[in-house]
């Protein structure tokens, strides 16, 4: 793996709301790869962020893949919605619904890139009928449903353990929560190669935002010489 196939995504669950689309465009010049969107319903999860028609208004102040999380359940009814808005990447999770293959057969149907992620307390085994479907494993290293948590150290292990079940497929392994320069070389040379960062990278204001990124980035890089990973691209 290269580093230029590593990807940082800055999580806007920590940007400012009141300049949402001025933060994405921020953090895209400061270097972010992708943008990553947390969608909670506030019943799947215990808090209420953002829909589709937010997503509608960031995407003209970017043209980098949005990378949309949804922990929302029932999610089939909103993958339609999400696409049309502007998505390049839509993350659905194992626990939403019973019908898991049915939800990834319908994004890719969409046209769009396809992810799946499990909570942490599910066992990656099953992600075994699946993992042959997706584009991208998202791994939860907190809880999902609030920003700003402590990172679970468990989820270093989880990563090496999906790595090595897509048995060499092109598989990009994301991690989400409480993620930074203190254990992306950790998560990298488990086999991680896209990191999702709110307060990391939204800490400080846009005069550091760059230097954050960065910083997630070279611990990134020099955990990842430790892995032996397919070439991947950074594009969604």
């Amino acid at each position: 793996m290269s580093a230029n196939s590593l990807v940082i995504s800055p999580s806007i669950l920590a940007a400012d709301f009141s300049r949402l689309g001025e933060e994405v465009r921020d953090v895209v010049q400061a270097g972010a790869d992708w943008i990553h969107m947390d969608v909670m319903d506030g019943h799947f999860v215990p808090n209420i962020t953002i829909g589709p028609d937010v997503l509608k208004g960031l995407r003209r102040w970017t043209d980098r893949p949005f990378d949309v999380h949804l922990m929302i359940s029932p999610v089939d009814l909103y993958l339609e919605a999400f696409a049309k808005a502007g998505a390049d990447l839509i993350t659905a999770h194992m626990e939403a619904g019973p019908h898991i293959h049915r939800t990834l057969q319908a994004i890719r149907a969409l046209g769009k890139k396809v992810g799946v992620t499990l909570n942490p307390g599910t066992s990656v085994s099953l992600l075994e009928p699946v993992i042959g479907m997706v584009d991208l494993v998202l791994v939860m290293s907190v809880n999902p449903g609030f920003g700003g948590q402590a990172f679970i150290p468990e989820a270093v292990d989880r990563v090496r353990a999906i790595r090595a079940m897509a048995r060499g497929k092109a598989l990009r392994i994301e991690v989400d929560g409480g993620v930074g320069a203190e254990n992306a070389g950790l998560l990298a040379a488990a086999g991680a190669d896209t990191f999702v960062a709110g307060s990391a990278v939204f800490k400080g204001g846009a005069s550091v935002y760059a230097a954050n990124i960065e910083a997630i980035r070279a611990a990134a890089r020099q955990g990842a010489k430790a892995a032996t990973l397919p070439e991947l691209p950074v594009e969604a």
